[in-house]
This record gives structure tokens, C-alpha cells and sequence, in this order.
């Protein structure tokens, strides 16, 4: 390990940095004068150090002491023993210009300088005059040594100084030159503090914190300044407990209003100065002008948030109007392709309108009669009107097709039935002999078919039901319009119950023909509809008005009919609205259907005809044979 040599008498020891080996602990034995230091920290709680100091301030005391010069106070052989309180104690001592900063040592030795000099022996030897008692100038001497010998008493005559200034600069004072006039003031004042390090006032260039420390410290300026010497009564000079007690009142008073006034003196001393201040000012002002960069900053933010706010409410603006335009153009893009499909359907439905004119026109419309014929021409003049597109070819061409194939089906029955019929003929000359009498189950069931299809009013109507029998039987019986009239009858005059055992073998037939009909299990619930009160006359009148007046176009069309009609809302007239559509639609259905069933109707009886022309004929010819 390297060792430091050790230092010799009269040298300081010398510190090395940055040595080249770790450092390591080791035991230290001291030696030499530092054995000396060591002792006296353990016996004495002392350093060597420490005693240094001391010996140093009592030689700086002794010197202090030896330079202190007194000044002779001339008024000191005047002065009255009985107002020792009213005299100044430091110049009593000659140390008048040292005052609250003497130390102890040199009242001290003012006082033993000023005893030597003034004793009444001394003096009495020297031949002055003496006065008898206290009322010797020396009991002035011995007072002031009492008093600032005691530090309570001689703070008491501090704090009462004659000699110090109590004055406040006012503002007008130090408009001009601040710094000179309150930096003494406040120096002179900084006596009274408790606190040590009382900070300075400072300069133009102090900072905002120095300025803000020194205000902070003076504000709440803790003074130890007291006013007991000045007390009117000497609690001493009482003759009794209660006395005392009184006079320590008063003066517990007298203390805490001057008290009151002395911090009232301070802190109007602290007010004029920080409100004639320039840092203050300065500080202001700055503060000021970093609040209006700080509103100006926050002015200017606020504006671009509002700009870059109204630049998006521009550009929304602008995006819902292009989206407004896309979708009028939209809008009549659509109404061209309307405009175009209604154009073709106008054509479409005039085509069809001419076709179902042109159909019935080729079945002479379906009458012989001219006044019938001319009756069908207005109906279908009518059902043309009111047909639409969609309808007519869904109810026209769709049925026609239908009703054609079912057409050729039926002829191509015929045909069979008319082939087997003169077959049968041709076998036997004679009718139906009497077995033309007896009347299967299909043959009733086929009766009671036709009578149905060919109601009361139908011209030649048992005619066309016996036709229609001859043609549709299996039996091949042939029956004449007497024999259905007859048979007709005597089902009418039939009884309840022999008309349910013949429905009800008609009923079994068919299941067994068509099967079971499959269970509701899987059936659509039926839809159940709202109650509502049934329009009158009345109220439809005023509906159709209104569907006129209001056309199509008209904006909010459905609430103004709803307004037309009193009574009804807006869903109301719209359902009836779709009822009666619903309703018209039928109709012209129900026509379509039945002017395509008259067809056919009309195309049967002329099979009949051209089926019972042939029978003749089978029947003349097998006469001719005969």
C-alpha cells in the first residue's frame, strides 16, 4: 500500500487525487500535534481547530480593545441622577459611536476607563467638588454600566435607541431615486430582525426571485424590538400584590400599542417601497405583456380552431352538395328510364289492348245476338281503358294460354268422344233404349256440374247441358235435354239426406281419386287484420276527390288527402287507397276471365253443334243402309 509521508510541524497537509492503486481501509494512529488535537476532542468536545478560533476572537476582542477610543460626552457632568432613564447610556460611557454594535468586553473597559477617570475619590483628590449621595454625575455613570451589562436591559434601551431614525421615506421621496433613498432605511431597520442573513434590497438587475424573497421576508418581518423601557410604572416601586399586578397591566398595554405602531411603521415602510419599486413596474409589465402573448397565443388558436372548423363545415357543406347533385341527377336519370319504360309499356299495353281487341272481334264476341254483341264491344272498350300492362299479361296472355291449351285438351276429348259415339251408333240404330234411363254416380255428379256452369239464362240451356253430358260422359249414354230436365227435377225434389249421401259419395270419390289432402301442420298462419271503422259513401267521395286533386307529384301528397278527408289519418286512406286497387284489379281480372270463359263457352257450343250435326249424319246414313 502507499503510504503519504507524514506532514512536519508548521505544514498543511497535502491531499492527492487520482491515485493509481483502489483505495483501502486502514487503522490510523495519531501522532505528533495531531495527538494533541485528538486528546483535546475527547476530553474537552473540542478541536484544535475550534481553540484556534477562540484564541483568535479574544485576541481580535483585545485588540478591538485596545484601538476603541472614547469619546468624552460634554453634557456628562451635567446630568441629573434622578433622570438616569432619559440620558443615552453609550455616550454616558463614551461609546456614542459605537452604540448597539459594542461588545461586551468593551463596555467593559469603557466602563473601567470612565471610573478611573470620574471616581469621586479621584476627583476629590484632585480637588473638584464632590456632591454628597447619589446626586454625584457618577451615579449617571454606574447606571449606564448596569443597564448595558444586563442583555435584557440594555435590548430594552436598544429597542428605545434615541438616536435612531423611526422615519418612513414617502413615496414622493423616492419616485426618482428609490435605490438611494429606502436601501439605508431598510438596513438601518434590519437591526431589529430575528433572523440572521437579512436579504439586501438590491439592484436594478436583481432577479424576479431576489425582488420576491426581500418582499416575502419584510411582509412578514419578524422584529424583536420592545418597549418595556419605556414603561410609566416600576412594578419594583408597588406596595402590594395587587398593585404590582396593576402596574404590570398598564404596561403589558402600553407595550402591545407600540408594538402595533412599530409593525405599522414597518409595513408602511415595506408598502411605499414595493409600490414605488421600478423592478416592480418592470416585473408587472413583463407579467403583462407575457398575459397578452399568452391571449394573443391562445386568441390565435382559437381562431385556427375555428378556421380549420369552418373550412370542415365548408368542405361537409360542399361534400352533401355534390352528393345532392349525384343523387338529383340520380334521381332524373331515373325518371328518363321511367319516362322511357312507361313509353315502351304505353306501346306494350296499346299492343295488348289490340290483341284482345282483335281476339274477340275473330270470335264475333262471343254473341249472335247484335245487341249482345254490341254490349261485349263496350265492356272490352272499357276493360282496355282500365287494363294495365302488367296485368293484361298476366291475366290475358297467361289465361289465354291456359284456356287454349285447355281448349285443345277439351277438343281433343271431343273428338275421342264423338269417334266412340258414332261407333256406338253404328252398332245400335236405336237411342239409349232404357238403359238411357239409368243414371250412374258420374253421371250425376256431371248434371250437377253443368247445371252449374250453365245457369238459368243461358240460351238453349238444357240443350247445352245435355250436349255437354253426351260429351263429357263415360258412360256413352246418350240423354236428351228432356231427360236432364227430368232428372234435374227430381233431384231438386229430393230430401237433406239423400243430398248429403250423394255429396258425401261424391266427396269420398274424389279423396280416393286425389288422395288425402295434406294436415295443416305446415300451413301459413292466416294474417290477422286491425279493426277499423268502415268508410261511408261519404267519406269515399271525398277520398276520390282528393286522389284527384293531389296527383302523383304532388309533395306530401298523402297527408293533404288525409287533411281532405275529416275522420281519416294518413295510413287510413292509404289502406283503403290500396283496397280499392286491389279491388279494381280483381275486376278487370274477373273480366279478363270471364270474356276467355265465354270464349270457351262460345268454342263448346260450337263443338256441339258440329258434334251433333255428325250424329245425324251417322244417323241418316244408317238409315239409308237400312
Amino acid at each position: 500500500m502507499l503510504l503519504l509521508p507524514s506532514a512536519a510541524d508548521g505544514q498543511g497537509t497535502a491531499i492527492t487525487h487520482a491515485l493509481t492503486s483502489a483505495s483501502a481501509l486502514c487503522q490510523v494512529e495519531p501522532v505528533g500535534r495531531w495527538f494533541e488535537a485528538f486528546v483535546k476532542r475527547r476530553t474537552r468536545n473540542a478541536s484544535a481547530s475550534f481553540q484556534e478560533l477562540e484564541d483568535k476572537k479574544e485576541l481580535s476582542e483585545e485588540s478591538e480593545d485596545e484601538e476603541l477610543q472614547l469619546e468624552e460626552f460634554p453634557m456628562l457632568k451635567t446630568l441629573d441622577p434622578k433622570d438616569w432613564k432619559n440620558q443615552d447610556h453609550y455616550a454616558v460611557l463614551g461609546l456614542g459611536h459605537v452604540r448597539y454594535k459594542a461588545t461586551q468586553r468593551q463596555i467593559k473597559a469603557a466602563h473601567k476607563a470612565m471610573v478611573l477617570k470620574h471616581h469621586p475619590d479621584k476627583r476629590k483628590a484632585a480637588g473638584e467638588p464632590i456632591k454628597e449621595g447619589d446626586n454625584d454625575y457618577f451615579t449617571c455613570i454606574t447606571k449606564a454600566y448596569e443597564m448595558l451589562s444586563d442583555p435584557v436591559k440594555r435590548r430594552a434601551f436598544n429597542s428605545v435607541d434615541p438616536t435612531f431614525d423611526n422615519s418612513v421615506p414617502s413615496k414622493s421621496e423616492a419616485k426618482d431615486n428609490f435605490f438611494e433613498v429606502f436601501s439605508p432605511v431598510f438596513e438601518r431597520n434590519s437591526r431589529w430582525s430575528n433572523k440572521k442573513n437579512v436579504p439586501k434590497l438590491g439592484d436594478m438587475n436583481s432577479s424576479f426571485e431576489d425582488v420576491d424573497a426581500f418582499y416575502s421576508f419584510w411582509y412578514n418581518f419578524d422584529s424583536w424590538r420592545e418597549f418595556s423601557y419605556l414603561d410609566e410604572e416600576e412594578k419594583e416601586k408597588a406596595e402590594c400584590r395587587d398593585e404590582r399586578r396593576w402596574i404590570e397591566k398598564q404596561n403589558r398595554a402600553t407595550r402591545a400599542q407600540r408594538k402595533k405602531e412599530e409593525m405599522n411603521r414597518i409595513r408602511t415602510l415595506v408598502d411605499n417601497a414595493y409600490s414605488c419599486d421600478p423592478r416592480i413596474k418592470k416585473f408587472k409589465e413583463e407579467e403583462k405583456a407575457k398575459k397578452e402573448a399568452e391571449k394573443k397565443a391562445k386568441a390565435e388558436a382559437k381562431r385556427k380552431e375555428q378556421e380549420a372548423k369552418e373550412k370542415q363545415r365548408q368542405a361537409e357543406l360542399e361534400a352533401a352538395r355534390l352528393a345532392k347533385e349525384k343523387e338529383e341527377e340520380e334521381i332524373r336519370q331515373q325518371a328518363l328510364l321511367a319516362k322511357k319504360e312507361k313509353d315502351i309499356q304505353k306501346k306494350a299495353i296499346k299492343k295488348e289492348r289490340q290483341k284482345l281487341r282483335n281476339s274477340c272481334k275473330t270470335w264475333n264476341h262471343f254473341s249472335d245476338n247484335e245487341a249482345e254483341r254490341v254490349k261485349m264491344m263496350e265492356e272490352v272498350e272499357k276493360l282496355c281503358d282500365r287494363l294495365e300492362l302488367a296485368r293484361s299479361r298476366k291475366g290475358c296472355s297467361g289465361k289465354t294460354e291456359e284456356i287454349n291449351e285447355q281448349i285443345r285438351k277439351e277438343k281433343e276429348e271431343a273428338e275421342a268422344r264423338m269417334r266412340q259415339a258414332s261407333k256406338n251408333a253404328e252398332k245400335s240404330t236405336g237411342g239409349g233404349g232404357s238403359s238411357s234411363k239409368n243414371w250412374s254416380e258420374d253421371d250425376l255428379q256431371l248434371l250437377i256440374k253443368a247445371v252449374n256452369l250453365f245457369p238459368a239464362g243461358t240460351n238453349s240451356r238444357w240443350e247445352v247441358i245435355a250436349n255437354y253430358m253426351n260429351i263429357h260422359s263415360s258412360s256413352g249414354i246418350k240423354r236428351t235435354a228432356k231427360d236432364v230436365i227430368g232428372k234435374a227435377k227430381s233431384l231438386q225434389k229430393l230430401d237433406p239426406h239423400q243430398k248429403d249421401d250423394i255429396n258425401k259419395k261424391a266427396f269420398d270419390k274424389f279423396k280416393k281419386e286425389h288422395g288425402v289432402v295434406p294436415q295443416a301442420d305446415n300451413a301459413t298462419p292466416s294474417e290477422r287484420f286491425e279493426d277499423f271503422t268502415p268508410w261511408t259513401t261519404e267519406e269515399q267521395k271525398l277520398l276520390e276527390q282528393a286522389l284527384k286533386t293531389y296527383p302523383v307529384n304532388t309533395p306530401e301528397r298523402w297527408e293533404k288527402i288525409a287533411e281532405a278527408v275529416p275522420g281519416r289519418t294518413k295510413k287510413d286512406c292509404m289502406k283503403r287507397y290500396k283496397v280499392v286497387f286491389e279491388f279494381i284489379d280483381s275486376i278487370i281480372i274477373c273480366n279478363v276471365v270471364s270474356i276467355l270463359v265465354t270464349a270457351v263457352k262460345w268454342e263448346l257450343v260450337e263443338m256441339v253443334k258440329a258434334k251433333k250435326a255428325a250424329q245425324e249424319q251417322v244417323l241418316n246414313a244408317s238409315r239409308l243402309k237400312k
